[in-house]
């Protein structure tokens, strides 16, 4: 049977190798058949617990009963006219939810796009469009996408950047707080400001885009007193402040958006991933002043706002009101610490556990010494805990880090058999 097993998924994978670009990567060859809520079942009948969530697309779990009913109820209308062409209501109705979500006591609107990255993208031309101003500041560790525009943004080179460059002028990096890893939040916007002293003047930046919390950097939390400090700078010298909440948003770290738990509201907001439970949609949405700055026909796409992928986002805010799936997010991130804490008394490697609402992570280093990140650790990790079933992602600068992003609608009995994998899997490796 385990040869059998290892035909099916190694024969898929071998075709896949043949036909399907290199650049695409995949973090465990296997291949998918069937799923449903938190767990799916490979070709080869192997049941796998999901605590990857699609990287964080799968807020409301697999194949959700509303966002399935809604979907097919929308094929029997219309599946696509271009919003640009012919609008229809559910593109309406998304971006009326939106604004009265976003946090912020201005009035809003919002615009509908398919990627994250797309949505990234128009955040910064809405910004440029709005303050007539060329330089934008990210920062270190930050990841925003995979166009050219939005790698010139993301502050990790490997893999993302490597041989795509040339990236776009007038993109510069600031220091991002970490305090594991010795940089304050004074040396984070003491950062801010040699950038405005060597490289651009403040006037000329349109805006500052962060993270609430990094994600493929490593769930590193934005601290509340460097947002307030990032937006006093900001509203010094003129310039937004874009939260990027592709990964954060819909509800991940226990608010439908992570910047509600800031002290200070962003200008604009980005939002992409489990927006729509699993079916290709992103926005942006923050001060109308700022969103109306652009021409009309200055933004668009003939995919953006899909009538099918809308469907599906409003059933996935409807299924977030009736499950109360904002207050799990909550109560799961505390268990999911909770738990992660006691496997870390028993694994010294497990030098620290973070997150913000059910966006957790661990950190993993030599000997528990923060000085020396363990990568070849965490892929060991991975890689057992995905041959006991159970489906996990790295991530971090130096490759050291586990997130976990399991579907909120995951029963307890399922986090505590995924728990109980993951801490096998370091008995198993040690």
């Amino acid at each position: 049977m385990q040869a059998d097993r290892q035909v099916l998924n190694a024969a898929l994978y071998a075709r896949r190798q043949s036909a399907v670009a290199r650049g695409v990567g995949q973090a465990h060859e296997i291949f998918i058949k069937n799923a449903r809520n938190s767990e799916f079942w490979d070709v080869e009948g192997r049941r796998f617990i999901d605590f990857a969530g699609g990287i964080a697309v799968l807020n409301t779990g697999h194949l959700h009963p509303q966002v399935i009913e809604a979907v097919k109820a929308q094929l029997d209308l219309y599946t696509h006219t271009c919003f640009q062409v012919v609008a229809y209501e559910p593109y309406v109705e998304v971006c009326e939810r939106l604004n009265a979500m976003a946090p912020g006591n201005f009035a809003k609107k919002s615009l509908l796009l398919t990627t994250g990255a797309e949505a990234v993208e128009n955040a910064i031309k809405i910004a440029r469009a709005h303050t007539k101003r060329p330089g934008v500041i990210a920062f270190t560790g930050g990841y925003h996408g995979r166009t050219n525009f939005t790698l010139g943004l993301t502050g990790k080179v490997a893999p993302y950047k490597l041989g795509f460059g040339p990236f776009p002028g007038e993109v510069f990096h600031a220091l991002f707080p970490n305090e594991l890893h010795g940089v304050s939040v004074a040396d984070a916007l003491h950062s801010v400001e040699l950038i405005f002293k060597n490289d651009i003047e403040a006037e000329r930046v349109a805006a500052f885009i962060v993270e609430p919390v990094q994600g493929e950097g490593g769930f590193y939390v934005a601290p509340p007193e460097f947002i307030s400090g990032l937006k006093a700078m900001a509203d010094k010298y003129g310039i937004l402040l874009i939260a990027d909440e592709v990964q954060t948003g819909a509800g991940r770290t226990g608010t439908w958006f992570a910047c509600e738990q800031w002290p200070v509201a962003p200008d604009l907001i980005t939002t992409a991933k489990s927006l729509a439970g699993g079916f290709p949609l992103s926005g942006v949405v923050g001060r109308a002043d700022v969103i109306d700055a652009p021409a009309a026909g200055g933004l668009g796409g003939t995919y953006a706002g899909s009538p099918v992928a809308c469907a599906a986002a409003l059933a996935v805010m409807k299924a977030f009101e009736e499950e109360k799936l904002l207050q799990r997010s909550q109560d799961m991130g505390a268990f999911l610490v909770e738990k992660l804490k006691a496997i870390a008394t028993k694994v010294p490697a497990i030098g620290d556990v973070r997150g913000m609402g059910a966006m957790v992570a661990i950190e993993l280093f030599e000997g528990g010494d923060v000085h020396r990140p363990d990568a070849v650790l965490t892929k060991k990790v991975v890689t057992e805990a995905a041959r006991r079933g159970l489906i996990l992602l790295s991530c971090g600068t130096y490759g050291n880090v586990i997130r976990i992003l399991v579907p909120l609608t995951a029963p307890d009995a399922l986090l505590e058999e995924g728990l109980a994998i993951l801490a096998d899997s370091f008995a198993a490796v040690a």
